[in-house]
């Protein structure tokens, strides 16, 4: 895509995003300029949010008839799939209680109920997190039912049920120092009794505490980063969490967050980004950033790698070494993300790998 496109593309992104906005073209766009946004949407799972700006386009502005109706088909199928998943949230919440366990949502509908459209969002699975020894009730519960899940690198486990894709995990943030274990510990005790909630379904869900999203959903967004790439749609969580959340959140307590668990100069980074591509208003960014950041590079690489880096045509037909990844080239491109963010995370950056791999092996049997 060519870099005309490419403004063309966050254009739409961001009037999608936040429903508002007017889409400037130099010229017409044609229908293979079309079938181009529509694949990089499909790449990023924003396609909902990109449909949600053709209500602001002009009627020579809106892509074919043949592809909005195919459009609209696909976001058809989102919203069933978002809200069988929010069926199986409140299912399973009932059910994890019953066993006297203590679930949090993470990320997925917890964040889309901060969108203009929460059903517009593409969502891939549910993810829960258990207080004190839940993880290993949770998995042992598993087994007796005779559901067959398998234990994922970082401290995890998945499985389907229902027609819905579930991952337990057992870490509550993406932080891989094991420096920064005793500190994440503290942190979240204290901000144990500031849980929110969501209904759905008439069941109160329990979400982590707003600076406790914001670091778990930014933690997560690096975490991917330094493996195999993550596409725009977490970048546009972190956007609208901090639009919906600034309210209620502590500016110095999040950045003294953010410090202590070693991120906060690629937070900064984050920031710039979301406020310069993804159209998050600065006056809802909670501490200053320093304005002479280059986030172009960053944002370049979330572009060509796409949602975990499946579809980075720059590695395609290259060695796949499945000890390390399925992806193609896995090690150079590693390796290049490590070089890319150790001066902004360098704990995560050094630890990342060494605890993928650890945990990988072993840690299943950590229950």
């Amino acid at each position: 895509m060519n870099n005309q496109l490419k403004d063309t593309f966050f254009q739409l992104l961001r009037i999608g995003l936040w429903g508002e906005g007017t889409l400037f073209l130099d010229q017409p766009l044609t229908i293979d300029n079309w079938n181009e946004i529509h694949h990089y949407a499909i790449d990023h799972t924003i396609e909902g949010l990109i449909y949600d700006s053709f209500p602001f386009l002009e009627e020579n502005q809106l892509p074919p008839q043949s592809l909005r109706l195919k459009w609209a088909v696909r976001i058809d199928r989102v919203e069933r799939n978002n809200i069988q998943m929010n069926e199986v949230i409140a299912k399973q919440f009932d059910s994890f209680n019953a066993l006297g366990l203590r679930p949090i949502l993470q990320k997925g509908q917890g964040v889309a109920n901060c969108y203009r459209t929460p059903l517009h969002r593409i969502s891939g699975d549910v993810d829960w997190y258990f207080e004190a020894d839940g993880y290993s009730v949770a998995r042992n519960q598993l087994k007796t039912e005779g559901i067959a899940f398998k234990d994922t690198a970082g401290f995890s486990l998945d499985y389907d049920w229902q027609g819905v894709h579930i991952e337990h995990h057992k870490k509550l943030f993406d932080i891989r120092s094991p420096l920064k274990y005793n500190y994440l510990r503290k942190i979240s005790r204290k901000y144990s009794d500031s849980y929110e909630k969501l209904l759905i379904h008439n069941v109160p869900i329990r979400l982590l505490a707003p600076e406790m999203q914001l670091l778990q959903v930014n933690s997560h967004i690096l975490k991917h980063l330094l493996g195999f790439g993550i596409g725009l749609r977490q970048f546009c969580d972190s956007a609208r969490l901090y639009y919906t959340l600034s309210n209620t959140i502590d500016p110095i307590a999040l950045k003294q967050i953010y410090k202590k668990a070693g991120i906060l100069k690629w937070i900064h980074l984050l920031h710039k980004t979301l406020v310069d591509y993804i159209g998050l208003p600065k006056s809802y960014v909670p501490f200053p950033y320093p304005e002479d950041l280059d986030v172009k590079s960053m944002i370049n690489e979330v572009w060509y790698a796409g949602s975990f880096g499946y579809n980075d045509e720059r590695f395609k037909g290259g060695k796949t070494i499945s000890t390390i990844s399925v992806q193609p080239k896995a090690s150079k491109r590693l390796f290049l993300n490590f070089l890319r963010y150790f001066k902004y995370a360098p704990q995560e950056a050094l630890f990342y790998y060494w605890v993928q791999a650890y945990s990988k092996f072993i840690g299943k049997d950590m229950d």
